[in-house]
């Protein structure tokens, strides 16, 4: 039992705290708010707590609990929205009103209800931590399966199927000549990294249904992918549709930090979205994570290792998660206030001197392993970056780059058009394409890969002669150069853009992207050869099948078979009689 010596905001000193440990959970004052013990100096204690301080005086009892931040694991956490210490926001607005009250306990996990258990593993077996007991129907996409917790090791003396409350024995082992009861709850500490057997190299896409992500930017399942813009560049609205119609079973998002109007949208909106794959409700394969910028500022950064110590859980069960953080940006806000409040030597622009440190550790928890149950599952970070008007030379920024693969540039004067993804395909890479491209060649063919290479040359042709055309005027370009211009127009308007809020275009499938990629790649090399006989580029630009082309978009997926052969023949008889009729002309010009 120590006493509180001094409060900062967030930051608590407390004195006669021997006997306790870095990264244990305290309890503070009358009110026991949440703590996380963060530096011991001899019998003083540093402390971040989690909770508004206000009222906290001097002199006020400081309890330690002994044990780590934890977060509960078990049957039922799929559609909860906690905060940033895994506090269910239902419960914490029945306990307290619209506003949180302090030092209030919330089960993460509700002990009461029943949940139907069907046992795998065998009387006799040898089971260790991570290896699968049984399962858990827990929605109807989802089986949630039930493991040894890490640290438990024997033969197993008894499993049983039934109906169970999560803190029910289904099960004994037998360890060091102990029994040691087993049940469908487990904790975890959120700021240590899940243990995994082995990892492996990332060698598929997370298909996303963003044409300009899959196409030309893709990031790996098990990889990480940064979204930095500035405010209105529509950081939140692509996380919510990467969340909606990526090929994620299952989806951990983060809002930390974020405005509490633009979280409470999340929050309304998300319990009525269905999930374009199945039709049931999304909720169903999604946890919520919600931390705004007026809850106390310690709980960002909890609210981040939350979320990925959740998406860990699911990945051991052979799961491809997908976390989205929002925004991490936030997240380093609130280690700057606390590095000040420390008085800790200053970084660059205030930061703490550790923030690539953490930075890396966060995204290096992402991956595609196998478990120690043998089976095969993947973490995929995608964090939002908020760099002050956008600029991404700032500290956060920086450090993310350095430890992420993909990087999708949001652009605010694509934004400011309407331009959805308002990603710039000039300023954003990925370096995934080598590693995933004999999956493109197995999957999608040789001819895929070199229209995209083909369509990202014509964007960035036509990117550059826009800046020419601005000096002189299109018209002082020669026809081979215009044609490119109209070419990189189509790819913009009719390929990269998309509508988030059309039903058929906020998603496309990998087989639709790969049927429009080749035809207008199709109509753009056949209109380079036209404008090379002579066809002027306003003839082509004009012509039928050019419209139609710009309505790909608008096909639905179960209509697009057939379309690509369709489209090229009409591409060439259109073309093809344009370049006829300017060889006549020719002709006759000459004989005349």
């Amino acid at each position: 039992m120590g006493i509180t010596e001094k409060v900062s905001g967030p930051l608590v000193i407390a004195t006669g705290m021997l006997g306790t440990k870095m990264y244990d959970v305290v309890r503070v004052g009358k009110n026991k708010l949440i703590g996380e013990i963060i530096q011991l100096k001899g019998e003083r204690a540093i402390i971040q707590v989690y909770e508004d301080t206000s009222g906290l005086r001097p002199g006020e009892e400081v309890e330690s609990t002994g044990a780590q931040l934890s977060v509960e694991l078990g049957p039922g956490l799929l559609g909860q929205i906690y905060d940033g210490i895994q506090r269910p926001l239902e419960i914490l607005e029945k306990k307290s009103g619209a506003f949180i009250a302090k030092g209030i306990i919330a089960d993460p996990l509700d002990k009461k209800k029943k949940w139907h258990f069907i046992a795998e593993k065998k009387k006799g077996a040898r089971v260790s931590g991570g290896d699968i007991l049984g399962y858990v129907q827990e929605t109807q996409m989802i089986k949630h399966y039930v493991m040894v917790p890490f640290g438990v090791e024997g033969e197993l003396k008894s499993l049983q199927s039934g109906n169970f409350t999560l803190e029910d024995v289904i099960g004994k082992v037998e360890m060091h000549g102990k029994a040691v009861d087993l049940t469908m709850l487990q904790r975890r500490a959120v700021r240590k990294a899940g243990q995994f057997k082995r990892k492996f190299r990332a060698e598929e896409p997370l298909i996303t249904g963003q044409r300009v992500i899959d196409t030309l930017f893709p990031v790996a399942k098990g990889g990480t992918a940064a979204i930095p813009g500035p405010f209105g560049s529509g950081k939140t609205v692509m996380q919510h549709s990467l969340a909606k119609y990526s090929d994620s079973e299952i989806v951990v998002y983060v809002g930390c930090g974020e405005r509490g109007n633009e979280m409470t949208e999340v929050l309304t909106e998300f319990p009525e979205l269905l999930d374009p794959r199945t039709g049931r409700p999304l909720v169903e394969r999604t946890v919520l994570v919600a931390n705004t910028s007026n809850m106390p500022v310690a709980a960002r950064e909890a609210s981040i290792y939350t979320g990925i110590t959740i998406a860990e859980y699911f990945r051991d069960m052979g799961y491809n998660v997908s976390i989205m953080a929002d925004s991490t940006s936030r997240w380093a806000e609130a280690m700057r206030e606390m590095s000040a409040r420390l008085e800790e030597m200053p970084g660059e622009e205030a930061y703490p001197a550790y923030l690539p440190k953490r930075l890396a550790e966060y995204y290096e928890r992402s991956g595609k392993v196998e478990s120690f149950s043998g089976k095969v599952g993947s973490i995929t970070i995608v964090g939002a970056v908020s760099p002050p008007g956008g600029d991404i030379s700032e500290p956060v920024s920086q450090g993310t780059l350095r430890v992420v693969k993909t990087f999708w540039a949001l652009d605010a004067a694509l934004a400011g058009a309407k331009h959805f993804p308002a990603i710039n395909w000039l300023n954003s890479y990925s370096l995934y394409i080598t590693m995933l491209n004999p999956w493109y060649l197995k999957n999608m063919g040789e001819a895929y890969i070199e229209n995209r290479t083909y369509a990202m040359s014509m964007l960035q042709r036509e990117a550059e002669l826009k800046d020419i055309v601005q000096l002189v005027g299109a018209d002082a370009l020669p026809d081979a150069e215009r044609v490119i211009l109209v070419i990189g127009g189509m790819l913009r308007e009719d390929y990269l853009r998309q509508s988030a809020f059309d039903e058929i275009d906020a998603s496309s499938s990998i087989k639709k992207q790969a049927i429009m990629l080749s035809v207008m790649t199709h109509f753009a090399r056949k209109s380079q050869e036209a404008v090379a006989k002579g066809v002027s580029v306003e003839r082509i630009a004009a012509t039928k099948v050019r419209t139609d082309i710009s309505r790909m978009k608008d096909i639905k997926e179960k209509e697009i078979d057939g379309t690509e052969k369709k489209f090229k023949d009409e591409i060439d008889k259109e073309l093809d009689a344009l370049a006829r009729e300017q060889e006549t002309t020719q002709v006759e010009e000459a004989k005349a």
